[in-house]
């Protein structure tokens, strides 16, 4: 064997004792949560990294798509429909134009998509030049799977990390006004838009409708998740979670009076604490309460949305919650405001720039009221978009799903993903 030879069997043999060392020490990985990945991938040996990733007991849960190409095929790609929670991205680019080539994708790129380049330069001025700009991570070929499974992890397992979901809590101003509703098509929204994986929770224990809206009848729910908090945990929560459609699950509340539901004020903590580091987005349909619990759960979440109608005592009852919720979250936006059922027939109503004046704020939609729309929605189990698309109420949805998301005011996202270059253009 000549010398050569001999390098190389060594370094061979180097390299595989040290992928089996850090597949050891995924041993204790926890499982990924639900979100989605697309790689895109120039070469065939990071292919058969990513579909060893995919077959992993620890992906699961997680969306994964692979596509031959590089940052111009994801440029093109994302250009049309939105990104995923995570890219990434095989490039061949050298330090010096590595930065110009992704100013394409960065123009398209959500900011709250985590980014991770695979390279061929050992660099570390561009390390610190792309980590600088918002790249999560910079891996440099050859590249195993334990190498991409530990960036993962850190990324999306990391309890020093950001919470992975965005949780956004629904409430009504007065029983009645559809706040339930407006809360399950928002969240089928945002989960069929985005390609999001979407939980919703109906925090209703005795009175809940999320599992007849969705036609689903769940033996386990919600409130195993609050009354056994010891044993609340990613695992236990993907037990109690239903299936609703493709990106959409469903955490059910019983809807029976088999007992009392007097909760302490930390009660849903728990469960909202899961909740954040298993998908990217939960909604949460609060009941019409003001208790320690429905205090605690909206002063707790990123966004509040409050539902009413054009009435008197809605007027009052939102004007009270607006007023105690932004003493309780001064440091955060106030709540939106969605106006429903607006213009049944023979009922006085106030007119929403009346409604809204004393509020000091705009409603982001208002919603006509359609009974022969929502009751069939209703009584069928389906959602208005798959009622009629092209509805102008489930244009409204849409229209919901993306402000509740922060994705039509996308400047005041919060950094993550591409956000770096996006500043610099």
């Amino acid at each position: 064997m000549s010398t050569v030879e001999y390098e190389i069997k060594n370094t061979a043999e180097l390299r595989h004792a040290e992928d089996a060392l850090r597949m050891a020490e995924l041993e204790g990985m926890r499982p990924l949560p639900r979100i989605s990945i697309h790689a895109f991938c120039e070469s065939e040996e990071l292919q058969r990294t990513m579909e060893r990733c995919g077959n992993d007991r620890r992906m699961a849960k997680v969306s994964l798509r692979v596509t031959s190409g590089g940052i111009a095929a994801a440029a093109n790609m994302f250009a049309g429909a939105p990104t995923p929670n995570l890219i990434i991205l095989e490039t061949r680019a050298t330090s010096a134009s590595l930065l110009s080539e992704l100013a394409p994708l960065a123009s398209v790129c959500d900011p709250s998509t985590k980014v991770i380049i695979v390279g061929y330069h050992n660099d570390i001025s561009l390390y610190r030049e792309l980590i600088r700009n918002g790249i999560s991570e910079y891996m440099v070929q050859p590249v195993g799977m334990a190498d991409l499974m530990t960036a993962l992890a850190a990324i999306f397992i990391d309890p020093d990390a950001e919470p992975l979901g965005r949780s956004i809590a629904f409430i009504g101003a007065k029983g009645g006004v559809g706040s339930s509703t407006i809360a399950h098509n928002c969240a089928f929204g945002i989960s069929r838009l985005f390609s999001t994986e979407t939980i919703l929770a109906d925090l209703d224990l005795p009175y809940g409708t999320a599992n007849i809206d969705f036609d689903q009848d769940p033996t386990q729910g919600i409130a195993e998740a609050v009354y056994a908090p010891e044993r609340l945990d990613e695992v236990f929560l993907d037990r109690l979670l239903t299936k609703c459609s493709e990106h959409l699950s469903l955490l059910a509340a019983p809807s029976i009076l088999d007992r009392s539901y007097d909760f302490e004020g930390q009660a849903f903590q728990p469960v909202l604490d899961v909740l954040q580091r298993s998908a990217p987005v939960t909604v949460l349909d609060v009941p019409h309460a003001w208790s320690e619990w429905t205090r605690s759960v909206l002063g707790s979440v990123d966004e509040v949305v409050i539902c009413a109608s054009p009435d008197l005592a809605n007027l009052r009852n939102t004007k009270n919650m607006m007023d105690a919720l932004r003493k309780m979250r001064p440091n955060d936006k106030p709540p939106h405001l969605i106006l429903n059922q607006v213009g049944m027939p023979k009922r006085p109503e106030i007119t929403p720039s009346d409604f809204c004046e004393p509020l000091e704020t705009d409603p982001i939609a208002i919603i006509p009221f359609d009974i022969n729309l929502f009751g069939t929605a209703a009584n069928s189990g389906r959602m208005i978009s798959e009622m009629d698309a092209k509805s102008p109420t489930a244009e409204t949805f849409s229209q919901l799903a993306h402000i509740v998301t922060g994705r039509i005011a996308v400047k005041k996202a919060k950094k993550g993903g591409l956000l770096g270059l996006l500043k610099r253009k």
